[in-house]
């Protein structure tokens, strides 16, 4: 394929109301469907590993650090699926990708619910559960480039934030419908049926959601790859490229060479450092979101002695807390900027992850302080989660921004979130020391702070280049 001779810049694409809504619509179904089959693994990790993972004579402890082992790798492949598929969204378009990646993703799914267990086929069994954790972590780890770039592209002027704040909404909304299914399962089914064939039924869910979710995928007005775009505009063309790190000066031509739409063709360099920074940018909200909406209701039972049943109800309190702070804080980046709101979140974790945590393990607190506690620490992942899409899209322009954005998340989930369950399970396991994920969410987002920090408090005026 010939590369396209450099023309004029593009003028900004008018997006139609319909197809905006279409967009983010189409766009927040498939993370709703991601996040809430990442949420039921780590709900019921505790009857995954029985079933899976535990060999005879194995405990307790060693099965569930061997489900999080299979967890973590699913997270260690969704960078392999961000380059791929992100690459697949700049050259082919964002509506092929998207429609490939939840159509893989349902499929494994729905694999995992009809799967024989440990006591049927013996060690196929774990290895073929992690096989089907690796196509997820493909399908997800290209996922969020193609949603977020399709979302915040397509978002009316001023409410980019907010657009991109409904791609951690439904990350919220699948972990809530997953715990609500857990919950439900739990109330209603013996532990023996829920070991048995229950824990089944939420993976086997994930089948008619994602006909629905393909269905609204493909429905989407067709757009053109960013990198092959011509001079007219299309439905989901961003705005010209501005004047930022990867953008030429006016009148001139940045180092790299120019791409058809008249802005600079960043270097593998720069897009590089570009991704190391949002990996920096992002490292609190994912650590802090897996340790208090994921890993939390594990933690729970296996150091804390507490119910399946309560240990859900705390999480479902979390996530609650979470669900309400997002779409208000992206709309507040909308007007404060972004590096404003997600400093204070990262803030507020840092500071208040240890007191929190010694709140929830103290058996004497009632359970209202609990609850409160937990709300709280949701909701202070919740202001990073809020504007972070639009902070990941502002990074990057149109040519690598499916492949950019999606890397950043994908190696910042893979690293410290897909690890979470690993590292907190087996720290607390070796020294007895119940702070350990206190210690973990607090220690990353300081670190995203300083990060944060670098960033222009001028972003969410720009145009998206």
């Amino acid at each position: 394929m010939t590369t396209p001779v450099p023309g004029p810049v593009r003028p900004p694409a008018t997006v139609r109301p319909d197809d905006a809504r279409r967009a983010l619509v189409a766009g927040s179904v498939g993370n709703f469907i991601e996040w809430y089959e990442f949420g039921i693994y780590g709900y019921f990790a505790t009857v995954i590993a029985v079933q899976f993972f535990t060999p005879d004579g194995g405990s307790e402890v060693e099965g569930l650090v061997t489900a999080y082992a299979s967890f973590a790798v699913a997270f260690f492949f969704r960078p392999v699926g961000a380059a791929v598929f992100g690459r697949f969204g700049d050259r082919v378009g964002r509506r092929p990708a998207l429609v490939v990646v939840v159509s893989l993703m349902t499929g494994a799914t729905t694999m995992i619910g009809l799967l024989p267990t440990y006591a049927s086929i013996g060690a196929a069994a774990p290895w073929l559960l992690t096989l089907l954790r690796i196509l997820q972590g493909l399908s997800a780890g290209g996922e969020f480039g193609g949603a977020v770039s399709v979302m915040t592209e397509c978002a009316p002027p001023g409410r980019r934030g907010l657009y991109g704040a409904w791609q951690s909404f439904t990350v919220a909304l699948g972990l809530l419908a997953g715990a609500a299914v857990a919950v439900v399962l739990a109330s209603v089914l013996t532990a023996s049926q829920l070991h048995g064939w229950g824990w089944r039924v939420p993976f086997l869910l994930t089948l008619p959601l994602g006909l629905v979710a393909l269905r609204l995928r493909l429905r989407l007005p067709p757009d053109e790859p960013a990198a092959l775009a011509p001079s007219a505009p299309a439905p989901f063309a961003p705005a010209p490229f501005a004047p930022a790190p990867f953008a030429p000066a006016p009148g001139g031509r940045a180092k790299g060479g120019a791409g058809p739409e008249g802005g600079a063709r960043p270097r593998p360099g720069e897009t590089g450092r570009a991704v190391v920074l949002g990996v920096g940018r992002m490292m609190g909200w994912s650590a802090a979101g897996y340790t208090f909406l994921v890993v939390m209701p594990s933690y729970l039972q296996s150091t804390l002695g507490t119910t399946f049943q309560r240990a859900l109800l705390g999480t479902v309190l979390a996530n609650l807390g979470f669900a309400a702070s997002i779409l208000p804080a992206g709309r507040l980046s909308d007007r404060l900027g972004r590096r404003t709101v997600m400093v204070v979140g990262a803030l507020l974790i840092a500071a208040l992850a240890l007191p929190l945590l010694h709140l929830v393990q103290d058996p004497g607190a009632p359970g209202y302080a609990k609850g409160a506690a937990l709300f709280a620490a949701g909701a202070g992942v919740g202001l990073m989660a809020g504007p972070g899409p639009a902070m990941l899209a502002e990074m990057f322009p149109a040519r690598v921004r499916c492949t950019g954005l999606g890397l950043a998340y994908a190696l910042s989930n893979a690293v410290f979130s897909g690890c979470a369950g690993l590292i907190i399970t087996e720290v607390v396991a070796r020294t007895g020391n119940v702070d350990v994920p206190g210690y973990y969410a607090a220690a990353t987002c300081a670190v995203s702070v300083a990060a944060l920090l670098t960033l222009r408090g001028d972003d969410h005026e720009r145009a998206l280049r």
